[in-house]
Order: structure tokens, then C-alpha cells, then sequence
């Protein structure tokens, strides 16, 4: 994973005021913009719940909203069970049975016999989510995790956009 390109976004006419109200919220609230780049090696979930907690840490982000938006309409991104294996095993062997790949229903086989079931998956899931900060953490639960679940069965590079908004 990668993401050495963190913006971060300031408001100049919220800082020209001169109401002491938008002062002080605009020294407390703050935007930064980042994006993660996640190399798959075909089918099946990638964690990145540590890149996301070690951006929060490095930025020192303490209350606030974090959103996170897959960059693709072939893969998707979910928070889902981290210590339990079988859980995503079980998940994949569903969405086998309940979107394979080759289907004859499809007409969409340009780019292979996988492409349409991995957007029909895409479309039964979700490519972005939002999780709170508070002190200084993502607030997971303790069996979860962030990841990227890729549907092609070929190696993707994916970007996943994070976008923070607070203190």
C-alpha cells in the first residue's frame, strides 16, 4: 500500500472572518485529503485497517469524520470481521454462488468472463464507507477491519481516496 500524496485543505475566507465564532471553529476544524494504493493479487480481501489508523496517528487527527471511497466499480470496500478467516472465506463462496463468474444472463464480457459479476458485486456491496475518529483512533469494533475486496481475478492496482474532516 502506498499514499505519499496527503493534502491538506484549508478554508481562506473562513480565516479572513471576523466573527470570533468562525474564528475559533476555523482553528479547531480541519480537512486533509490522502489516497492509498492497494496492489491485489486477484480475487479475495486485502486489510488495510493499518494504513488507515497509522495516516490517522501520523496526522494527528483527534475527533472527527473519516471517509473512505474506493476509486472502482469492480471491487468494493467493506468493514468486516478481521479475526475469523472463514467469515470472508464464507462470503466469497455466497457471492460465487450467488453472482458466478460466466454467467450466460450477461452480455458484458468484454473484459472477461469475471468483469460484470465483479460489478454486479460491486453493486450488492459499496465502494465507500465512513468511520468516526475519537481520540485519536478509528472507532472499530474489535473484530473489524477496513478492506478492499477485489471481485477481478487478475491483479488490480486499486486507489482508495480518504478524506478527514475535524480536528
Amino acid at each position: 500500500m502506498d499514499g505519499n500524496n496527503a493534502v491538506n485543505i484549508h478554508f481562506p475566507f473562513i480565516h479572513q472572518s471576523d466573527n470570533p465564532i468562525i474564528q475559533i471553529m476555523a482553528a479547531m476544524l480541519r480537512q486533509s485529503f490522502h489516497e492509498l494504493t492497494v496492489a491485489t493479487r486477484g480475487r479475495g480481501f486485502y486489510e488495510i485497517t493499518r494504513d488507515v489508523e497509522r495516516w490517522v496517528a501520523e496526522n494527528k487527527f483527534k475527533e472527527g469524520l473519516l471517509t473512505l471511497h474506493l476509486q472502482h466499480t469492480s471491487a468494493s470496500l467493506l468493514i468486516q470481521e478481521n479475526a475469523d478467516p472463514d467469515v470472508r472465506r464464507d462470503l466469497e463462496a455466497f457471492f460465487q454462488r450467488l453472482v458466478p463468474d460466466g454467467d450466460p444472463l450477461f452480455v458484458h464480457t468484454t473484459e472477461g468472463a469475471d468483469d460484470m459479476p465483479a460489478h454486479v458485486r460491486t453493486a450488492l456491496t459499496a465502494v465507500n464507507s465512513s468511520v468516526p475518529v475519537h481520540g485519536g483512533r478509528p472507532v472499530l469494533g474489535i473484530w473489524q477491519g477496513i478492506y478492499v475486496w477485489e471481485h477481478r481475478t487478475h491483479p488490480h492496482s486499486r486507489r482508495v481516496a480518504l478524506h478527514f474532516i475535524g480536528e
